[in-house]
């Protein structure tokens, strides 16, 4: 799995997860535990990740629809 977006906003989270959802692109979303132990305030960082496979097309997806500047570059 390579690493899609990375980001502490829940919401963009929650959007990104249902366009990939609509586009049938097999993803998970990361660190989404760690909230319990900051406290909710927001601080670390959820991570998507998508299968090598998927990766191009996700990026275009995320693209298309207007969110190129979220994606994670070095996929890592």
């Amino acid at each position: 799995m390579r690493e899609l977006v990375r980001t502490t906003d829940a919401v963009l989270v929650s959007a990104i997860e249902a366009l990939l959802k609509g586009a049938h692109i097999d993803h998970m979303v990361v660190d989404q535990n760690m909230s319990v132990l900051e406290g909710s305030i927001g601080i670390f960082p959820r991570r998507i990740l998508v299968g090598d496979g998927e990766l191009d097309a996700a990026r275009r997806l995320l693209t298309d629809a207007g969110y190129a500047n979220e994606i994670r570059r070095d996929g890592r």
